[in-house]
């Protein structure tokens, strides 16, 4: 329903009873007259029903839409804000286990650098300790090998001096058993230190 033909029909009712009422108060603007009051009364109050009817009650739904519209938005972003602190907390959390892995590999792996230099060391020292043992039994062995092969040749010296001197064959075989006899009671330079 149109408000503007109700207002046309009430202007044209108005009208001659606002044109009397003008005649007859010719006293001015601020003079009270009855028919303009009650025509004014009369227009406001359909006014203000045309408007409660048609304008205020869409106006007031969106308005309450909006509001609410405005609560919901406020609540979601609230509920993002929560969910982003609670999200940066568990990715500084992250963040801090990682850092904390990274520490432990670093010192983890400090250690085994330790360890494998401390055996590299000890398998060194025990390779060096086996090669100078294993020197000390070849120089051993050498000198055995020479005392004896030292032995002989002074047995075969002192043979062929004592077989000079005494100019008298002996047999071989019993004057080097002598010899060695005599050579084995002197006491060798290692048994004597």
């Amino acid at each position: 329903m149109s408000i503007l033909p109700f207002l046309m029909l009430i202007q044209d009712h108005a009208a001659p009873a606002v044109a009397e009422g003008a005649e007859a108060a010719k006293g001015g603007l601020l003079s009270p007259s009855g028919g303009l009051m009650f025509w004014t009364l009369v227009i406001f109050v359909i006014l203000a029903f045309i408007l409660s009817r048609y304008a205020f009650k869409p106006i007031t739904a969106a308005v309450e839409a909006r509001e609410k519209a405005l609560e919901e938005a406020i609540a979601a972003a609230k509920a993002d804000r929560e969910a982003a602190a609670q999200l940066l907390a568990e990715h500084r959390a992250q963040i801090e286990g990682a850092r904390a892995e990274a520490q432990k590999l670093i010192v983890e792996g400090r250690q085994v650098g330790e360890k494998i230099r401390a055996d590299m060391i000890e398998e060194t020292r025990s390779q060096q300790q086996d090669m100078l043992e294993r020197a000390r039994r070849e120089i051993e062995s050498e000198k055995v090998k020479a005392i004896a092969d030292l032995r002989r040749e002074a047995v075969e010296l002192a043979i062929a001096g004592a077989g000079k001197v005494i100019e008298k064959n002996l047999d071989d075989a019993s004057n080097r058993r002598i010899v060695e006899t005599f050579l084995s009671s002197i006491p060798t330079g290692s048994s004597a230190r």
